[in-house]
């Protein structure tokens, strides 16, 4: 059995939900383009880049090529202006159930933390939650060359904690992430359903029903 190194999270799904505040951030965009987003294009963005997320949004309403560069650039940038504005008000109520305890356990007992997360909002809502002080290391996603579903982030996210991808355990909520994590030869923890993360052995309903030896037994 292998040694349990580090727990590597994912933010939005995972450590807080913001899922609901970053698809209505979309649906508000579209509809400033003109369209109404279906709900099935939720989890399509889970887990993805920005711009992976626009080119998603936009094909939904058949505008795919209908902009520059610069304009997704720009709408990418209006989208996370109103998302901001949905997320102002978190707080340490905020934290997903069973994270905050978890946080501590892996703590007490050296093991490493670090924070794998797309989002540029993610360390404004660590500080907002009340929670940075668990993590040794946060990733820049400015920092990675290839997003999720590619390894990158994971792999930046160990090097700097200074832990062997195969000790590492990685915690997501969308497939490609849990992909990210498979392609760093880590072990991957999904949170959420089956239905989504069938590409994940291990699925729970929430971060209550982890807990260090649960961890351990995974590798």
């Amino acid at each position: 059995m292998r040694t349990l190194e580090a727990v590597i999270f994912d933010m939005d799904g995972v450590l807080t939900e913001t899922s609901h505040q970053h698809f209505l951030a979309w649906k508000m965009l579209a509809q400033k383009l003109g369209y109404d987003l279906p709900n099935a294009v939720n989890d399509q963005v889970k887990g993805i880049s920005r711009l992976e997320s626009l080119e998603i949004v936009l094909k939904a309403g058949n505008m795919s090529d209908k902009f520059s560069d610069s304009e997704k650039v720009q709408m990418a940038d209006d989208k996370n202006a109103i998302y901001q504005s949905l997320i102002k008000e978190f707080t340490k109520e905020n934290v997903s159930e069973g994270a905050l305890e978890l946080l501590k356990s892996l703590k007490e007992n050296n093991i490493k933390i670090g924070l794998a997360s797309v989002s540029k909002n993610a360390p404004f809502l660590l500080e907002a939650m009340e929670i940075s002080e668990y993590f040794d290391v946060v990733v820049d996603p400015r920092e990675i060359k290839h997003g999720k579903p590619a390894p990158d982030i994971f792999l930046m996210a160990a090097k700097k904690l200074g832990a062997a991808p195969e000790n590492c355990i990685g915690v997501e909520d969308a497939y490609a992430g849990v992909e990210s994590i498979k392609s760093a030869k880590m072990t991957p923890v999904g949170i959420g359903t089956k239905e989504v993360l069938s590409n994940c052995e291990t699925v729970l309903s929430n971060l209550n029903e982890v807990n260090i030896e649960f961890l351990r037994r995974l590798l």
